[in-house]
């Protein structure tokens, strides 16, 4: 049976997981073997840089999830989906569907209500499906084996990666922009997600008020279709404290690259790619010791108790005052972001792909058009 892929990301804002979705897709769709495609069903309102992935078959009806779950599975009759979003067609069986966490188990309070109810629903449809679970952390995995009722054989662990980043230019214009000084400020990312612990971080901020010039830039926005968003409505002035909100990659980058460090005190993560990001611009993390992060950032993170503002705020002073200390985990961030490659990833998927398939991954030739 041919492969293709659930392209809805396409059509959506780039987070982590349409991140993952957009470099795996990019990445397999670079190693296919010869004479064969790999192709990406994508709705009408398909966007950049999902729009410029090869080999895409345009659906053009419906939108959003009722494309998901109608549009999608008709025109891929006969087709097996690769769902890389946590979500695929409920009513198409033997998919491969990659799940990045199991948070609306874990930390629904977090999440809008809907949200939860839809994705509970459709999480408690998949082991009917009889699906192939990828996912990105062996976390995850013991998470998803748990809620899910899921033999571990049938999920298969593949990490994201950073070295996407080699893609970007850096844009330095955002620290004039945001009026910063090298090595003086601290990144924290994720802001108004409730799981990133912005609240926790503010509170810290505010016992360093002896660390004299240092400010803290805060990346990111809040979607309140799936946040629970009145956990995430204050946003309380601080003149330490920098709301830069939505960047770019490559102001992203250049934030990374000219940072003191990163302030990660997450409560739940299925992966954490902002810390690898992060160690592959040369920045130094300092990151919670929860879930998926020190599987994710082994020896090469500073780590502090994500549940304690005291010890969140003592970590960064000790990162932020010691120059050795950070080309340390500067250095040590470097050597391990660069053991994460996305085509290492694509070859793992390719192969479980492969030996789903037998001998072709798809049954249409490289050279044919889509349609």
């Amino acid at each position: 049976m041919a492969f293709a892929i659930n392209g809805k990301f396409t059509s959506q804002p780039i987070t982590g997981v349409q991140r993952v979705a957009y470099e795996l897709t990019r990445a397999m769709q670079l190693r296919v073997p010869a004479g064969e495609k790999l192709e990406v069903f994508v709705p009408r309102d398909a966007m950049e840089p999902g729009a410029s992935l090869k080999w895409q078959r345009r659906v053009a009806w419906l939108r959003g999830t009722l494309w998901e779950q109608i549009a999608l599975p008709i025109a891929a009759r006969g087709v097996r989906l690769i769902n890389l979003c946590n979500m695929s067609p409920v009513l198409k069986r033997k998919q491969v569907v990659m799940v990045h966490d199991m948070a609306v188990f874990d930390v629904p309070g977090g999440f809008s209500r809907k949200f939860v109810l839809w994705y509970r629903a459709c999480f408690f449809l998949l082991p009917r499906m009889e699906p192939m679970i990828l996912t990105v952390s062996n976390f995850s995995k013991s998470r998803i084996c748990h809620h899910l009722k899921i033999d571990e054989s049938r999920v298969a662990v593949v990490s994201p990666a950073a070295d996407h980043l080699d893609r970007v230019t850096s844009d330095s214009s955002v620290i004039e922009r945001l009026k910063l000084v090298k090595d003086a400020y601290c990144v924290v990312v994720g802001s108004l997600d409730p799981r990133k612990n912005l609240q926790r971080v503010l509170e810290a901020i505010g016992k360093l008020g002896h660390l004299d010039g240092i400010k803290f830039v805060v990346v990111g926005g809040k979607n309140a279709r799936i946040f629970n968003s009145a956990l995430a409505e204050q946003k309380p002035e601080s003149d330490n404290v920098v709301w830069a909100g939505f960047v770019t990659d490559g102001e992203l980058k250049a934030l990374y690259e000219n940072a003191g460090c990163l302030v990660f005190p997450s409560l739940y993560e299925g992966f954490g790619l902002p810390p690898l990001e992060a160690m592959y611009c040369g920045c130094p993390v300092v990151a919670s010791s929860r879930t998926s992060i020190p599987e994710v950032c082994g020896e090469a993170a500073l780590y502090c108790d994500a549940m304690s503002a005291d010890d969140i705020a003592g970590k960064i002073a000790v990162m932020m005052t010691d120059k050795e200390l950070r080309q340390r985990y500067r250095e040590r961030g470097l050597a391990r972001a660069r053991e994460f490659r996305w085509d290492v990833t694509a070859e793992t998927v390719l192969g479980i792909l492969k030996g789903q398939a037998g001998k072709r991954l798809s049954g249409v030739p490289a050279s044919a058009s889509a349609g």
